[in-house]
């Protein structure tokens, strides 16, 4: 089956204008070549101008509003594009990211790409916010089904930090980052949603080091609808195969390689997937 596009999903932590981090994440990210790539907790229009700079052969968007993160889309010339922000994902709520909405159209048929940053909170209000942000990604999913023709659903996906880490309600209770996961599992599994989650090479995709009161966190993710296939790649250590590739410190060996990479680049590794045509 041939490959539509490749996509980088990224969230470089505090993402500004240092130039020698600026130099390094942009020499990483070229260095995966993708077709298309959304970036969060973009600050400052330096790394605008930096990615322009030296990735002239593609166009980029980005978000814009009261929120100091933003997120920063990416695509390569020759892709027939289009690009939205989308303030209903706000929440209502002014300094919340809006999601960006890029769609492409390779042999006549276009794909939805909804690249989010969700709340980061694990009290009952941030686990409350992602749940109605998820549930306005079902809906635009539903109407982008309805105008497709005869029996034909959406080519959706979902994309970026969801940050499921759960909700703490009193000492020792509370909800896990693993319930959160299920729960988004069966309201994709809906009838009337038909998505998915794909499967990544590592399940803990944050991590802030040894010394952090946090332990490693699965908080990046791919959602898509559930007729769309996608190249595979090796889990890391175990014998199974993956929809997406994480990269960056999840890969790496030992706790000595991963901090100097967190400190280096990001807390967040780079998930990277290659889309089937349908």
């Amino acid at each position: 089956m041939a490959t539509a596009f490749s996509l980088v999903s990224w969230n470089v932590e505090h993402f500004k204008g240092k130039p020698e981090r600026l130099k390094r994440v942009v020499k990483f990210l070229k260095a995966q070549n993708p077709d298309i790539l959304g970036l969060y907790e973009v600050e400052g229009k330096e790394v605008f101008r930096e990615l322009s700079r030296t990735m002239p052969n593609y166009s980029f968007h980005i978000t814009e509003g009261r929120q100091s993160q933003e997120i920063l889309v990416g695509v390569k010339s020759g892709f027939t594009s289009f690009f939205s922000q989308r303030v209903a994902f706000k929440a209502g709520n002014s300094w919340l990211r809006p999601g960006a909405l890029l769609t492409v159209t390779i042999d006549e048929a276009d794909y939805s790409l909804l690249f989010l940053h969700l709340k980061s909170k694990s009290e009952p209000v941030g686990l409350g916010l992602r749940d109605d942000q998820l549930a306005k990604a079902h809906k635009l999913k539903k109407k982008l089904d309805k105008a497709q023709p005869g029996a034909k659903r959406a080519n959706f996906m979902v994309l970026g930090d969801l940050n499921t880490m759960g909700m703490k309600y009193i000492k020792g209770k509370g909800i896990s980052g693993n319930l959160e996961l299920a729960k988004l599992d069966k309201d994709l599994a809906r009838k009337s949603v038909a998505m998915r989650r794909l499967t990544k090479a590592a399940d803990a995709s944050w991590w802030n080091g040894p010394g952090s009161s946090y332990p490693p966190g699965n908080l990046d993710h791919v959602l898509a609808s559930d007729h769309l296939a996608f190249k595979k790649f090796n889990r890391l250590g175990d014998d199974g195969k993956a929809e997406v590739d994480v990269r960056g410190w999840p890969a790496l060996a030992t706790n000595a390689q991963k901090v100097q990479w967190i400190n280096r680049y990001s807390d967040h590794g780079l998930l990277y997937l290659e889309a089937q045509k349908v």
